[in-house]
């Protein structure tokens, strides 16, 4: 005979065992991804130099950090990918996204290659595109070989030009996940909608114009979020591709923080990079979190 007892411990077991499954995975989060974020905060006010000290010098990091010519390359360098690259990509994506969602023959078959370049690590990406992009023997050796000796595409080695190769990387590896950001916003309007602004006489640009494009919203705030922490935290891609090179022509922030701290012997200086990075990040995501979480409580 079962007791009360006994259905009040069963209830407090199936209670206490989700929380004693992720408490493990909880801990490990706390500490190597929260811990260390409070930990680099706290190195950004220090004299840490090859190794961490914890000899508080206030903001002189961060006054160092914005006096350096190559901070300030990062930052401008950042800025022009970053426009770039969410502005591409969100143009691409969505121009896909409209062009699939015409129900047209062979879909099954195009989504899986748009959405290939994102199975790829930014490395292989960046690899990839280093040999293509290399006057040596990429795209503008291969020109010369088929006779077309005045074929001229070197942008790889053009100070210039080089963060635009960047841009080109990048775009080629997200469209396809943004595409289908977009896919899946289409195909979530109500069709009785667009059904019934065609039958008041609305062409298929006043459709998107004025209905379908207001109605993805979402999709577009969503893609902006993801596409400008990817920006904002692009390492791989642009080592794999360019090294920073040639000279700071493509340094980023990310690229910044990590020189500094690891082969330049200023951790200090290399932490606060890395909390203005957290902070832009910050920025961008606290708002639209805060957006959704009003959303869902209206």
């Amino acid at each position: 005979m079962t007791t009360t007892t006994d259905v009040d411990f069963r209830t407090r077991l199936q209670d206490w065992i989700p929380k004693l499954v992720l408490s493990p995975s909880l801990a490990a989060m706390l500490v190597f991804v929260y811990g260390f974020i409070i930990y680099t905060v706290y190195l950004s006010f220090t004299d840490s130099k090859m190794l961490p000290s914890y000899d508080l010098v206030g903001m002189e990091n961060y006054t160092k950090l914005f006096a350096l010519s190559a901070w300030t390359t990062a930052i401008i360098n950042l800025a022009i990918f970053a426009t770039l690259y969410i502005v591409i990509c969100t143009v691409i994506g969505l121009t896909l996204a409209v062009f699939l969602d015409q129900k047209i023959r062979g879909e099954g078959f195009l989504r899986p290659i748009y959405l290939y370049p994102m199975a790829l690590s930014f490395i292989v990406t960046g690899t990839a595109w280093k040999w293509f992009l290399d006057p040596g023997i990429g795209l503008e050796h291969t020109m010369h070989l088929w006779g077309w000796e005045s074929f001229s595409f070197n942008w790889i080695k053009d100070r210039d030009m080089a963060i635009y190769t960047v841009v080109i990387a990048a775009v080629w590896q997200t469209s396809g996940f943004v595409m289908a950001m977009f896919l899946a916003g289409l195909r979530g309007i109500d069709n009785e909608i667009l059904k019934a602004a065609q039958i008041d006489g609305a062409s298929n640009w006043q459709l998107y114009r004025r209905i379908v494009i207001p109605l993805l919203r979402p999709a577009f705030l969503s893609a902006f979020v993801i596409l400008s922490h990817l920006a904002i935290k692009s390492y791989d891609l642009v080592i794999a591709l360019t090294g920073g090179g040639p000279g700071r022509a493509t340094e980023l922030p990310a690229t910044f923080m990590y020189s500094y701290t690891f082969t330049r012997n200023s951790m200090g200086i290399g932490a606060a990079s890395a909390v203005i990075m957290l902070m832009t990040i910050a920025a961008i995501m606290v708002p639209y979190l805060y957006a959704e979480l009003k959303e869902k409580g209206q």
